[in-house]
C-alpha cells in the first residue's frame, strides 16, 4: 500500500492517491472526516481556524462503500483558494502587482528550498512544505486505519506535554494502553488528564500573548497487533526503522522514542529488557512491556508505544531576523498568522503514518488482493501460534 500527495497551502485542492489496497474493504467516509475533524484542535490557536474545516471527497476506488483494489482518490478542498488565485494560478503570466516572497522565515524550508529549486521566490518553496499538507496524510491514513480496525488493531494518540506543562504518569508504559479515546478528544488538547490539559491551555494563552510559539510531546499506542509483524533480517526490514521514518517525516518532529526509549540508557539492563512467560491460557508473552511493543524489529503482540518530541512552530506573530534575497541586507522576517501550538494535531497525523506503516506490515505477512484472503491467512497464523505456545 502506497500513498502519494500532491496540492499546495493555498492551492485549490490537496490530493492523496492510494494505491495497493485490497478489494473488499470497508470505507467510512464520516471516520475519515472526524479524523480531520481531530486534527484541527477544539483551542483556537488561530484566528483562522474556525473558518476553514476540512471534508474529504472519494472520487476513485471505492464502489458502495467498498474498496475495488484501485487507486483511491481522495480530496480535500482549500476553502480560502479563491482568495489566492491571482498569486497562486497554474498558468499565465503573474499579476503586475505580485509581491515575490524574498525573506526566507527562519525554521522553515524557505532558505534552503529556494538554494536548492534556484528559484527567487520563497512561496515556491514554502506553499508545499507548509504543515497543510499533512491534511491529506490524515485522510490517506484513514484507509489504513480502516483495513487495521477489520483486523483488530486500533491506532490512537494523546498530547503528554505543552511547552513545560506536562501530564505526569506513574507509569506511562503501563498506562497508555488504557486510556479511553473518549477521555482523550474530550480534552482542548487532546490530553486525557483534566488538570494537564488546564495547565497546556494556560500556557499557550501566555504564549499567545507574547507571539511566541510552543512544541511539546505526544504519545502513539497501537493495540490489537499479532507478534511477529516486521523483520529482522535487515535494517529496512525493521518496524521500528519503518515507524521512525515515518514519524520523522511529519513536520517539525525532533525526536522519537520507543516504550521506554531514552531514559534506558541510564539504566542496567536487567531493569530494562522484558522477561517473557508463558501460560497455557495466553501463550507467549512479557513480564513488562519496556520495550514498547518491539523487540528485534518485530511486533511482540503487547501494545505498540511511540513517543515523539515536536518543536515549536516557526510561523510565529513575533518576527524573527533574517536576510533579504535581492538585497543581502538584514530584515525581519514577515509575521505569520500563527497557530501558537500544533502537537495536538500532530499526534493525530502521526496516526496517520503509524497506521499505513502497520497496514503495510500486515500486508506483507498475510497478502494484499483481498480482504477474504487476508481474513483466511491471519486465522491460520493466530491458529498455529496458539499450537506453537502449547
Amino acid at each position: 500500500m502506497k500513498f502519494i500527495t500532491a496540492g499546495e497551502s493555498h492551492g485549490p485542492s490537496l490530493t492523496a492517491i492510494v494505491s495497493g489496497v485490497p478489494a473488499g474493504l470497508r470505507i467510512n467516509e464520516e471516520q475519515i472526516n472526524a479524523d480531520l475533524a481531530r486534527r484541527q484542535p477544539k483551542f483556537l490557536a488561530s484566528e483562522g481556524q474556525e473558518t476553514e474545516r476540512d471534508h474529504v471527497i472519494i472520487s476513485s476506488g471505492v464502489r458502495f462503500g467498498k474498496t475495488l483494489g484501485s487507486p483511491i482518490t481522495l480530496t480535500v478542498a482549500n476553502n480560502d483558494a479563491k482568495q489566492w488565485s491571482d498569486r497562486m494560478a497554474n498558468f499565465g503570466t503573474p499579476p503586475k502587482n505580485l509581491a515575490r516572497e524574498v525573506v526566507p522565515r527562519p525554521g522553515h524550508a524557505d532558505l534552503v528550498g529556494v538554494l536548492k529549486n534556484a528559484t527567487n521566490d520563497c512561496r515556491n518553496v514554502f506553499e508545499r512544505a507548509s504543515a497543510r499538507e499533512t491534511v491529506v496524510r490524515v485522510v490517506a491514513g484513514g484507509v489504513a486505519r480502516e483495513f487495521l480496525a477489520e483486523l483488530g488493531v486500533d491506532v490512537f494518540s494523546f498530547v503528554t506535554r505543552i511547552g513545560t506543562a506536562e501530564f505526569v504518569e506513574d507509569n506511562p508504559i503501563e498506562a497508555a494502553p488504557e486510556y479511553k479515546p473518549l477521555d482523550i478528544e474530550m480534552s482542548e488538547v487532546r490530553c486525557p488528564n483534566a488538570e494537564a490539559t488546564e495547565h497546556m491551555l494556560k500556557m499557550i494563552k501566555v504564549a499567545r500573548t507574547k507571539g511566541e510559539s510552543l512544541g511539546g510531546t505526544f504519545r502513539v499506542v497501537a493495540t490489537g497487533l499479532v507478534p511477529g509483524l516486521g523483520g529482522f533480517e535487515s535494517g529496512p526490514e525493521r518496524l521500528n526503522s519503518q515507524l521512525a521514518a515515518a514519524l520523522f517525516s511529519i513536520p517539525a518532529i525532533k525526536g522519537v522514542e520507543f516504550g521506554l526509549g531514552f531514559a534506558s540508557a541510564a539504566l542496567n539492563g536487567s531493569d530494562v529488557h522484558d522477561a517473557i512467560t508463558h501460560t497455557k491460557k495466553h501463550g507467549f508473552s512479557r513480564a513488562s512491556n519496556h520495550a514498547g511493543g518491539l523487540e528485534g524489529g518485530m511486533t511482540t503482540g503487547l501494545p505498540l508505544i511511540m513517543t515523539a518530541a515536536m518543536k515549536p512552530l516557526p510561523s510565529m506573530t513575533s518576527a524573527l531576523p533574517s536576510i533579504n534575497l535581492d538585497t543581502l541586507e538584514s530584515e525581519e522576517a514577515r509575521s505569520d498568522r500563527s497557530d501558537v501550538c500544533a502537537v495536538p494535531s500532530a499526534a493525530v497525523v502521526a496516526e496517520a503514518e503509524v497506521a499505513f506503516v502497520l497496514a503495510n506490515a500486515y500486508l506483507r505477512k498475510f497478502g494484499s488482493d483481498n480482504m477474504e484472503d487476508i481474513y483466511t491467512a491471519l486465522a491460520a497464523y493466530k491458529k498455529r501460534l496458539a499450537a506453537q505456545a502449547r
